[in-house]
């Protein structure tokens, strides 16, 4: 059905979008054929998967973003990817032997790796990618995969005698699940090694939740567990203040917003049904869209009081304010939403903090002129 051709002259650049037409076209043979052609023209594996199928994926995620891919879309081509990559998996060369450059807390030679997505993460790719270079650099790894919850995880860990965890998570409003998770791994004496997007740009989540690394992609994580990865005497500093056990959470704003967060979601959807009269003409497809996108709000309000850190808010607002901006969709009733969150946040001076930020980050992105679309 699709013959296979060789590399095209323009090298990792003609790879990927060979790769990207092929899975624009939902055409999977055409997908493994890209890649496997390139590891046998000699790019090394670890070159198809970070510089090749890494940029592919991010490549997926703009598009979706700027709404030219569905969500089911979306999950197609990831899963094709995810298929492509267990495929070139076994049919490459044997890899090296294990544990020649990696030690253990204790000093001795470490063997096994378990990589594992945080309870709830549902993005997989990078810690799959992350699996597959580890093993080609000579690792023994234990994939979990998406979403593993904490006390499954360290039931596997005491059964099977690995050296190291490395986290996966992309979206920050996990980093609560995160925390819980290298508390316990490390309270089995295990040290951790935190990577994805959650954790910020500058792995400045992964400091203050207290993790014993953070890379900021692949090759950077396998070569810090080859140079082995302990736990530090003391705990590594969080980038601006002292916060290695979070003592702003005692102000309880954070369990608070959690706790209730159907309820707010409820309440700011009635109060912007008050707000926005063209709600009323509403299907009720727009108005489960209206509160996934409100409870994504909570959410992320959330997860910005656990970190005390009010750009984690705004940065989801600007970005999610710049999708709709794209699709054409108004992005007035954000606002709208804000100003009722605050309202049922007036006791809580730094939730309140943090939707001011909020409402200033969003008068600086540019606005479609109908108020009368969902937020």
């Amino acid at each position: 059905m699709t013959t296979h051709t060789t590399i095209p002259s323009t090298g990792l650049a003609g790879i990927r979008e060979r790769l990207w037409a092929a899975l624009a076209a939902r055409d999977e043979e055409e997908a493994a054929a890209a890649v496997f052609d390139a590891c046998d023209a000699g790019t090394p594996l670890e070159d198809v998967l970070l510089d090749v199928i890494g940029p592919v994926q991010a490549r997926v995620g703009r598009e979706w973003a700027a709404g030219r891919l569905s969500v089911a879309q979306e999950h197609a081509v990831t899963a094709i990817q995810d298929r492509v990559i267990a495929a070139l998996a076994h049919r490459t060369a044997p890899r090296p032997a294990a544990g020649r450059a990696v030690r253990r807390r204790d000093g001795a030679p470490a063997h096994r790796v378990t990589i594992a997505c945080v309870d709830g993460e549902w993005h997989a790719l990078p810690a799959r990618l992350l699996a597959e270079v580890l093993r080609g650099r000579g690792f023994d790894v234990d994939y979990l995969g998406a979403q593993v919850p904490t006390p499954h995880l360290i039931a596997h860990l005491h059964q099977t005698g690995t050296d190291v965890v490395a986290l996966s998570s992309s979206l920050p409003v996990r980093l609560p699940s995160a925390h819980a998770a290298i508390t316990a791994v490390q309270a089995i004496g295990l040290p951790v090694l935190v990577g994805g997007a959650a954790f910020g740009p500058d792995g400045r989540y992964a400091r203050l939740l207290g993790a014993d690394g953070w890379a900021p992609d692949a090759r950077a994580a396998a070569t810090l567990l080859a140079g082995g990865l302990r736990r530090p005497e003391e705990p590594l500093p969080a980038p601006d203040n002292d916060l290695p056990h979070l003592p702003h959470l005692l102000d309880q704003e954070y369990t608070l917003v959690a706790r209730t967060r159907v309820q707010l979601t409820h309440d700011v959807l009635r109060g912007l049904e008050d707000r926005v009269p063209a709600m009323s003409a509403y299907t009720e497809r727009q108005r489960e869209r209206t509160a996934e996108d409100i409870a994504h709000i909570v959410d992320f309000l959330a997860a910005s009081l656990y970190t005390d850190d009010a750009e984690l808010f705004t940065g989801f607002l600007t970005w999610t304010a710049g999708i709709l901006h794209a699709r054409g969709v108004p992005t007035g009733a954000l606002l709208a939403a804000l100003d009722l969150l605050a309202d049922a946040q007036r006791d809580f001076p730094r939730a309140q903090a943090h939707l001011a930020a909020g409402r200033r980050a969003l008068t600086l992105v540019p606005r479609q002129p109908d108020p009368g679309t969902h937020a």
